[in-house]
């Protein structure tokens, strides 16, 4: 159905995404339209294509799927469509006087020969310049967009393309398309291949070779990887050009090693060659397919070759493994001189807190203290936090200012409610910000650096096992010369969600103090929890007799079991048992996709933890509902992301920022069709507003992966274990899961498949070169 007419009333419009409700004057009265449409003003004409749809508070509203703003082709038209305040600095009066002395030929001399509207009275020579930029600004976003949209791009993604293009979107886009791949956050190699295609750009270009080689270093680099053998980085790339139907083109191959040497060349991708020997790094056997990654798996489903010797970076990987290196090796100095008498200190303490120090956390203790790096290791209950506890109280005692971080809030916060000193997330502490205003920057940048490090004695870092390669080199930066820095973690859990392996590949360069916690000195009455997942970690069967407080099985066969299961266990027996609220009870899986995968478990519990209700506003985005109230978790790092913690009276913002990231957790506080917007409140209070358009970066957390649980504690933690991928059947994985859990574990499935994993070494290995680089640098 087709609508025309003109824009009569402007009522609500969002500039960032197009969505927009107005008033349209038709030859069959006034209807209200909705939908996006960037550039609406009052007096423009527009023509519209979607149907009537009944809003339960704004009765009938025409929703339109498309929608063309045409240029006005009379003269009433025209003084309607100046009059409108689409152009800077023209009303109705001044439209009025300008129609009236050019008539039809208005828009052409706003265009070609803007200087004659000083003719008209009012209009200076400067003010006429400004006119006529005005004008053609909104008909060059206008033309631009109805261009890309032409080839079937979404308005969403034709903003963004413009935005970051302006004028010059039209050469971009025809001549390289796959530009957009590495320029747009969110469009992949595919969707630029698609819009190549339509522009009938050759299968064979080199941009596309290119942009495919770029795309599949950047899958890598998503799954962990700080490099990848050339190799496999030659059949990822020509996989991604050639489906497995196409007969084999050996002139294909040779092009993306050409291309890769040109990018070498270019200083986009670094070669390096690594030897295969323990002095030099060893490369490890690993696979790039993990389907825990949240990437396109279809990319990356081969095993490497063993033998592979030249690894392939991006480049910004290999300058922050290398300059990483550099900067916490100068960290590393030699503090044993000062001969700091720590003792009298550690026996108060010891007073203070009613415990004895073992040995080895005595000697942990004054490794960190003698040391500028030192690391402290080690699984649950095995005096980590006691440690930290007691370095608190070393360093106070010698009047050294400390600065205590964790890599994620949920993290930050269990530290400070364990030692009563207060800590705070790596990029709150770094003093992360937007950018800086009238300067060229990313999307983001940290005040804490090398100009402006951070003013501390000591800084200790909690849970570093969840420190990826890119924060933990920001961090560096920031840390002064001299300054003490104490890395505490757990090294058997996974690796962090981003890229790098940070914390195993310090341990082993041997290059820093390292102290191993293995004894366990915090083990509760009648607590099964830390006992059994040091069981797993060694790797012995965990005997489950459900006669433990805290630790059981539920033995259920197939999906519908355990999902039925799942629902009376969330819902009734757990919040009665341990007089939790449902929302502190986190179920845990190994996967993504398939029956015990998140995204269908997701489905399954929202129906019954937070079901459609009465005046509970929702928002369908595809065949996923937001509603209010739905627990969801941040999928992506987004460091543009304004938020802001309310006072008690929910009326004014007490603190503002800038950033919410990967793993972040909280809940739906409102849902705005009107405002086409959702917000969201995470746990350590921060509240920010998701435009519809938005709505990717969120996803349900009734049910999360383990990889995403890093760094968490939650009262009660289920884990649900049926069939899935051989490889996601490890032991590291099920360690994660458990060390979770503060209160209790509860496994629901096949108790088989716990043994399996207990049995199963593997690990997701990556390739990263961080120990060699830490090894290169203390040669020197």
């Amino acid at each position: 159905m087709v609508r025309e007419g003109y824009v009569e009333k402007v009522i609500y419009k969002n500039e960032d995404n197009g969505y927009a409700v107005f008033a349209v004057e038709g030859e069959d009265g006034e209807d209200i339209f909705v939908g996006n449409l960037h550039g609406v003003a009052e007096g423009i004409y527009v023509s519209a294509e979607g149907d009537y749809v009944e809003h339960p508070t704004y009765d009938l509203q025409f929703k339109f799927t498309s929608c063309e703003i045409k240029m006005p082709d009379d003269v009433l038209s025209i003084e309607k469509y100046l009059g409108s305040g689409i152009i800077k600095g023209v009303g109705e009066a001044l439209a009025k006087r300008i129609v009236k002395k050019f008539r039809m030929d208005s828009l052409r001399i706003i265009e070609e020969e803007p200087e004659r509207l000083a003719e008209i009275r009012g209009i200076s020579e400067r003010k006429a310049r400004d006119i006529a930029v005005s004008y053609n600004e909104k008909k060059e976003m206008q033309d631009a967009l109805m261009f890309l949209t032409g080839l079937n791009i979404p308005v969403n993604l034709a903003v963004k393309i413009y935005n970051e293009y302006g004028d010059e979107v039209y050469d971009i886009v025809r001549t390289n398309p796959y530009k957009i791949a590495e320029d747009i956050t969110g469009v992949g190699f595919r969707t630029a291949d698609e819009i190549a295609d339509r522009l009938g750009i050759g299968r064979d270009s080199d941009f596309r070779v290119r942009a495919a080689i770029m795309y599949a270093l950047s899958g890598a680099n998503g799954l962990g990887h700080m490099y990848i053998p050339q190799k496999m980085l030659v059949d990822k790339t020509y996989s991604l050009l050639m489906n497995e139907y196409m007969p084999y083109d050996p002139e294909l191959e040779m092009s993306i090693c050409n291309q890769i040497l040109e990018l070498s060349v270019a200083g986009k991708i670094i070669i390096k060659e690594l030897k295969d020997d323990p002095d030099s790094g060893e490369l490890p056997d690993v696979s790039l397919d993990d389907p825990v990654a949240d990437i396109d798996m279809d990319l990356l489903d081969t095993e490497s070759e063993s033998n592979v010797t030249n690894a392939v970076y991006a480049a910004p990987n290999y300058y922050m493994e290398l300059n990483s290196a550099r900067l916490l090796c100068e960290l590393n100095i030699d503090f044993s001189k000062a001969k700091l008498k720590i003792d009298k200190v550690v026996e108060t303490v010891e007073k203070s807190e009613n415990m004895k120090l073992a040995d080895a956390q005595r000697l942990a203790i004054r490794n960190a203290v003698d040391h500028g790096v030192a690391v402290i290791t080690g699984g649950p209950g095995t005096g980590k936090t006691t440690i930290i506890n007691v370095l608190i109280k070393i360093y106070e005692s010698f009047r050294m200012k400390i600065v205590l971080a964790a890599p994620t809030g949920r993290a930050a916060k269990r530290i400070t409610e364990a030692t009563g000193y207060g800590a705070q997330t790596i990029h709150r502490m770094l003093e992360l910000t937007g950018g800086v205003e009238g300067e060229e920057t990313s999307a983001y940048t940290f005040m804490r650096n090398e100009s402006n490090p951070l003013e501390a004695d000591v800084i200790i870092i909690d849970e570093m096992s969840m420190v990826d390669s890119s924060i933990f080199y920001s961090l560096l930066k920031a840390v002064a010369p001299g300054t003490r820095l104490v890395l505490v973690g757990d090294s058997d859990q996974l690796p962090s969600v981003g890229p790098g392996n940070v914390l195993k590949d310090i341990i082993a360069s041997g290059v820093f103090s390292v102290s191993v916690l293995d004894r366990i000195y915090r083990q509760g009455e009648d607590s099964d929890i830390i006992g059994n997942a040091h069981r797993i970690k060694d790797g012995e069967h965990v005997e489950i007799k459900n006669k433990s407080r805290d630790f059981f099985f539920v033995p259920r066969n197939g999906y519908n079991e355990i999902v039925a299961e799942l629902k009376v266990l969330l819902t009734k027996q757990l919040p009665s048992y341990f007089g939790v609220d449902k929302s502190d009870i986190q179920v845990l899986t190994p996967m993504r996709k398939y029956d015990m995968g998140v995204e269908n478990l997701n489905k399954q519990l929202q129906d019954v933890l937070n079901p459609e209700g009465h005046g509970k506003p929702e928002h369908d985005r595809g065949d996923v509902v937001f509603r209010q109230g739905d627990k969801v978790m941040q999928v992506k790092n987004n460091y543009k992301q304004e938020w802001k913690i309310l006072d008690p009276s929910g009326r004014f913002a007490k603190e503002e920022g800038v950033g919410v990231f990967n793993g972040d957790i909280g809940f739906v506080k409102a849902v705005d069709d009107y405002e086409q917007r959702i917000v969201v409140e995470f746990d350590d209070g921060r509240q920010t507003e998701y435009p519809y358009n938005q709505l990717e970066e969120l996803e349900h957390a009734f049910a999360i992966t383990i990889h995403k649980s890093q760094g968490s504690e939650y009262p009660v933690v289920v884990i649900p274990l049926l069939r899935c991928p051989p490889k996601l059947l490890n032991r590291n994985l099920l360690y994660t899961a458990v060390t979770r859990a503060r209160r209790s574990v509860v496994i629901v499935g096949n108790i088989g498949l716990v043994n399996t994993m207990i049995d199963n070494e593997d690990e997701q290995k990556r390739y990263t070169s961080f120990a060699l680089r830490l090894r290169e640098m203390e040669r020197r």
